[in-house]
């Protein structure tokens, strides 16, 4: 009777990963100017992903709460909201469903020059993009602008399915895929939840990922009015600062020459996009 329950329940598991790989490949955003439009490799459930996330994201507000670096400065935290909503308003060119986010912005008192968005719309940016780096409206639209790209394209959730294949096995996806949809497997399901929110933090984002933020990013700024020529100056003052040591923003991929002759090329093509947010067209 153990072993058929266990056949039983190992039956469930690989049907639940089998499944999930067949519908798993799919492209996040729609076509725009930006030209993104590779397909993904999505196993985990995107309301799962979700439920990790804004767990995490709760759980740094609080951390932050009791230091007192939560939204410390309201000049700066307002700043960072009015710039925020301008790009936020923009995200249904990508994806229609993002305007329903629960889409929440705030500031943390940190000297690193970083910022983040969550799956499902958590932003977080650090003040030291503020004073460290002295950067314009431009500058920050162009980082947070490629924040939000990283959570349109669902690059969080894309690393998370890779890792519980790669480091947990099948069967710890499965126990995931499986509870999502109401089926008993144990604890199984629960170690794996509970490990969503570092391997958001913990998994950088791939060289392609990176790319297609900057592009999206890019095209999400000049839409909403701010100039693409500044996402050139942000990585440049993003190097000066860092000499040999990359800030942590840019630890993974430092902003290479590559990098920057990539949005040197893309600015012409979103140019029009910001000239017309600007002159009300």
């Amino acid at each position: 009777m153990t072993h058929l329950f266990r056949f039983k329940q190992s039956s469930l598991i690989i049907s639940a990963v089998f499944m999930a790989y067949l519908s798993g490949c799919a492209t996040t955003t729609q076509d725009s100017v930006s030209g993104v439009k590779r397909t993904q490799l999505l196993l985990l459930p995107e309301s799962q992903v979700t439920t990790m996330s804004t767990q995490a994201y709760t759980q740094t507000l609080q951390e932050a709460e009791k230091k007192k670096t939560l939204n410390a400065n309201k000049t700066q935290l307002d700043r960072v909201r009015k710039i925020s909503n301008r790009l936020i308003v923009q995200v249904g060119v990508f994806r229609p469903d993002a305007t329903q986010w629960k889409w929440e912005v705030n500031v943390e008192h940190n000297d690193e020059l970083n910022a983040y968005c969550m799956p499902g719309g958590k932003i977080m940016v650090y003040t030291g993009l503020m004073d460290k780096l002295k950067a314009t409206d431009d500058e920050l639209a162009a980082v947070i602008g490629h924040e939000i790209a990283h959570a349109l394209r669902e690059h969080g959730r894309e690393r998370m399915s890779q890792a519980y294949v790669q480091q947990f096995g099948l069967q710890a996806l499965g126990a995931v895929l499986s509870s999502s949809t109401g089926a008993v497997v144990g604890n199984a399901s629960m170690q794996a939840a509970s490990m969503g929110s570092q391997l958001f933090f913990a998994l950088p984002n791939g060289r392609e990922q990176e790319r297609e933020a900057d592009k999206i990013g890019l095209e999400l700024a000049a839409r909403a009015g701010y100039n693409p020529d500044a996402a050139v100056t942000l990585w440049q003052k993003m190097e000066a600062q860092a000499g040999s040591t990359p800030p942590e923003f840019l630890s993974t991929h430092p902003a290479s020459s590559s990098r920057i002759a990539e949005l040197r090329a893309l600015a012409p093509k979103v140019r029009p996009l910001y000239n017309a947010a600007k002159t009300g067209k």
